[in-house]
């Protein structure tokens, strides 16, 4: 396996193995979508924003690109660039699914073969699916994506009320450099 690859899988697989952790006291699980359309959702998106973490600090220009396998799981390739937006460019795959149908958002993902992590999708653009509110119940994990490399204030200020309505504190909320690819 590529060094490069491997700088881009650590956020997943350090999310996978301290993704564990226990729900907040005083909080419940996140409130997910009811509803996701998968064909909608495929394609690329961008990361806007996203907790800082070690295992991820270096990556910006972070996307993440979603299409339908022949066996109906959804192929996922992440990619980002080291350091800036002019550094190397690095990228792995992993594949997602709904393990059960009737939480279409809560969804997983498996690296390697190996280590899988949970995708809970609780904020959505349910007309459009521009943009996307995604993380985990311990609130130590979010991202804020979107179909464009940059949103506007408004759109921005709308996420950041939705996180917060769910448990977050976004004091650490880190805003990821992009570029149109």
């Amino acid at each position: 396996m590529k060094k490069a690859s491997v700088l881009v899988a650590l956020p997943v697989i350090m999310a996978a193995l301290f993704g564990c952790t226990t729900i907040p006291h005083g909080l419940g699980p996140l409130q997910l979508v009811d509803k996701v359309d998968v064909q909608k959702y495929l394609g690329r998106w961008y990361e806007i924003a996203r907790f800082q973490h070690g295992f991820e600090s270096e990556t910006v220009g972070a996307t993440a690109e979603y299409s339908l396998r022949d066996d109906g799981r959804v192929q996922v390739l992440n990619s980002g660039f080291k350091k800036s937006l002019e550094g190397k460019y690095s990228e792995v795959k992993a594949v997602a699914w709904v393990p059960d149908p009737s939480r279409p958002a809560a969804l997983k993902v498996k690296f390697f073969g190996l280590f899988d992590s949970s995708y809970l999708i609780f904020g959505l653009d349910q007309e459009n699916y521009s943009w996307a509110l995604v993380g985990e119940d311990s609130r130590d994990y979010i991202w804020f994506l979107s179909r464009t490399p940059v949103i506007d204030q408004a759109l921005f200020a709308r996420m950041k009320d939705i996180a917060v309505s769910q448990g977050y504190d976004l004091s650490k909320l880190y805003v990821v450099p992009q570029k149109a690819r």
